[in-house]
């Protein structure tokens, strides 16, 4: 039986850096469809189930069965489960508080991951990886805005702090780990992951019932699934691997500017420049953060193995 074996693309360390920093922008458009359903009446998990079901569904064929992958798998599942659960602490976050707030929230993952980076895949704590993470975290905290953070805010902005730990973990998982598996191999893993972690919540809040109910939700659930999971998802997966954790971090990062894009197009959230100067610091993030080698990134499989 002939295996399918995934397109390979020659990207180098510019071209897979922008290519991350789109899939970021498609990442960023997640709070318009969060709160277009949660309008309609889906809640959070429900939500979540939504954005990685459909591309899950698609991606199932390309589940890695064969025992010398079983071990990149499980851990790629595994760590598609811990970040689904997370995940619901987030979008609960991004409709009681500020789109802007919870991204600094959010935003904060580009720490976490040099910190998995460090002690999974021995990548030194350079002062690039230091001042690329530094200047995300002030990119972020350069939007909150102090006088918006009510108790109940505050509570929900505590909640969706596991989401930047696990989103952390899981880039270095993708970009450094798991190097058995191919791209699609990667990214249907940690996709079927979160549908495992988020189907029994979302069965529990929707009390027996998934499906969408409406010709608008099953719209937005599909426009959602394509545009925010599987497309960004699979170009994320294929650039992480040329640059690494910290670098892939860092461009991520471009998710900030397109949120408070978002919250001051579409819910009418402040826009000056406060924001155009966070969205220089993240464009310097960008270009500080170090890219692994290609040759170092194969030395620490091999280690690992």
């Amino acid at each position: 039986m002939t295996q399918f074996q995934s397109p390979q693309f020659r990207l180098g360390s510019a071209s897979a850096t922008l290519a991350i920093a789109g899939s970021a922008i498609c990442f960023g458009l997640v709070p318009l469809f969060v709160r277009e359903l949660q309008g309609l009446g889906a809640g959070p998990a429900t939500i979540a189930l939504y954005r990685y079901g459909f591309s899950a569904l698609l991606l199932l064929p390309f589940l890695p069965l064969e025992k010398s992958k079983r071990g990149g798998a499980l851990l790629l599942i595994g760590a598609g489960v811990v970040f689904s659960l997370s995940l619901i602490g987030y979008l609960e976050a991004l409709v009681t508080a500020p789109v802007a707030a919870a991204g600094v929230v959010y935003m904060t993952y580009p720490v976490f991951a040099a910190l998995f980076a460090f002690l999974l895949l021995r990548q030194a704590l350079s002062w690039r990886s230091f001042a690329a993470a530094g200047l995300v975290i002030l990119a972020a905290a350069l939007l909150l805005d102090p006088s918006s953070l009510s108790p109940e805010v505050f509570e929900a902005l505590v909640w969706a702090f596991p989401a930047p730990v696990a989103f952390g973990f899981l880039v270095v998982v993708l970009s450094g780990l798991a190097s058995q598996l191919n791209s699609l191999e990667r990214t249907a893993c940690g996709l079927f992951g979160s549908v495992i972690g988020l189907l029994p919540l979302a069965l529990q809040e929707g009390q027996g019932s998934l499906l969408p109910a409406t010709g608008t939700e099953w719209s937005l659930v599909l426009a959602m699934g394509l545009l925010t999971a599987l497309v960004p998802q699979l170009v994320f997966t294929v650039a992480c691997q040329k640059v690494g954790p910290v670098r892939s971090a860092a461009a991520g990062s471009f998710e900030l500017p397109t949120m408070f894009v978002i919250g001051w197009w579409v819910f009418g959230e402040e826009l000056g420049a406060r924001e155009m100067f966070s969205a220089l610091l993240v464009l310097g993030a960008i270009l500080i953060a170090p890219a692994i080698s290609g040759g170092r990134r194969k030395m620490v499989a091999a280690e690992l193995s």
